[in-house]
């Protein structure tokens, strides 16, 4: 389908990149493109960045139909621009649109319509060690009624922004909260879709956190309360007596592709990945014998995330000395050295933009 291009007139000068931080600045175009029942999704166009107008009743306002990804595009030392498995989150995007009834993206569509604005906004690609283009492919339902029912109407919206290194000063362990009341998600509801309900539901929890000096909250399931599953808003992966555990995916677990590539790259390293359940006592008792060895977050803005600390119900529990474990180090090597073009890709991952 052709994409329409309407030029920017008025275009921005990209900050100093040490400036740029998370999410505060954003490029001169996005993509956009309308779904309607008798047309399908039409109107493929990429515009100046503006703000959107849409209708009070706007079904997205009202009752939560909206979905969204995030993944980036690097810049490598020869200075072209590659992605790293955009087809997990183009699938993983349509796989929130059939949970939310929000109309699907043929993947081939998705991918040009991605390919062909991350092209057009190719400059804005930072340079330095560490940095990246932050890209936001979102969903939102547009009908303009106040019903409940099957959306009708959608907008399909890509922004991007240049963001800066996550880990300005090196990879720190963090203090993590295991949260024994609020839950994220339950099985059978909206857990493994990623949708900002999931993300305002966490809120409360994040800050009581945040409140007594710890970054995030570790969150238990919504049904037992007994079993790990994600630490803030990424998936969470523990070295227990040598081998690698990380919660299996039940439906109220987002399936991340950090998480899966993770996954892949310990395998091929020829550690034993158990994806189970694993429980909060059983989480405890590696704690106190010292078999719990690493444990870590993992997630796009900062592919891993030592934790060097847990506490539950007011008992703190240090993990590896509270210093970064060799197999997260290894991993965060691994991966940002793929990502950035530093190391060799035996997996197939990275798709240059052309």
């Amino acid at each position: 389908m052709e994409i329409k291009f309407v030029k920017n007139n008025n275009p921005k000068t990209m900050p100093p990149e040490d400036t740029l931080g998370f999410g505060k600045y954003f490029t001169d175009h996005m993509f956009m493109m309308d779904y309607t029942p008798d047309k399908g999704w039409h109107d493929l166009r990429i515009v100046p960045f503006e703000n959107l107008s849409i209708h009070p009743a706007c079904t997205a306002l009202h009752y939560g139909s909206e979905i969204f990804e995030g993944l980036k595009a690097y810049r490598r030392a020869d200075g072209e621009v590659q992605l790293f498995r955009p087809i997990e989150n183009i699938r993983r995007m349509n796989n929130s649109a059939e949970r939310l009834c929000l109309p699907e993206i043929p993947e081939d569509l998705a991918m040009e319509a991605l390919l062909t604005f991350v092209k057009t906004e190719k400059d804005w690609t930072p340079h330095k060690k560490g940095t990246s283009l932050y890209l936001r492919p979102f969903m939102f339902g547009n009908d303009e009624s106040l019903g409940v029912h099957a959306v009708k109407h959608a907008t399909f919206v890509i922004i991007a922004s240049p963001v800066g290194s996550y880990y300005k000063e090196g990879i720190n362990p963090v203090k993590i909260m295991i949260e024994s009341e609020d839950v994220r998600a339950v099985r059978g509801g909206t857990g493994y879709a990623k949708c900002g309900g999931n993300y305002a539901a966490s809120n409360r929890a994040g800050k009581k956190a945040e409140d007594k000096g710890y970054s995030q909250v570790l969150w238990l399931d919504g049904v037992e309360r007994k079993y790990i599953e994600e630490v803030g808003a990424m998936n969470v992966m523990f070295k227990i007596a040598g081998k690698i555990v990380t919660p299996k995916l039940t439906g109220s677990i987002l399936p991340g592709i950090t998480r899966k590539s993770c996954i892949e790259v310990l395998k091929k390293a020829g550690y034993v990945v158990e994806e189970r359940l694993l429980s909060v006592d059983e989480l405890g008792e590696a704690l106190k014998n010292g078999t719990l060895e690493e444990a870590w977050g993992c997630g796009t803005a900062a592919v891993v995330s030592p934790i060097g600390e847990l506490c539950y119900k007011d008992v703190k529990y240090t993990i590896n000395g509270g210093k970064i474990g060799d197999v997260t180090q290894n991993l965060y090597d691994t991966l940002t050295g793929i990502q950035w073009g530093e190391i060799k890709d035996e997996f197939g991952w990275t798709v240059v933009v052309k």
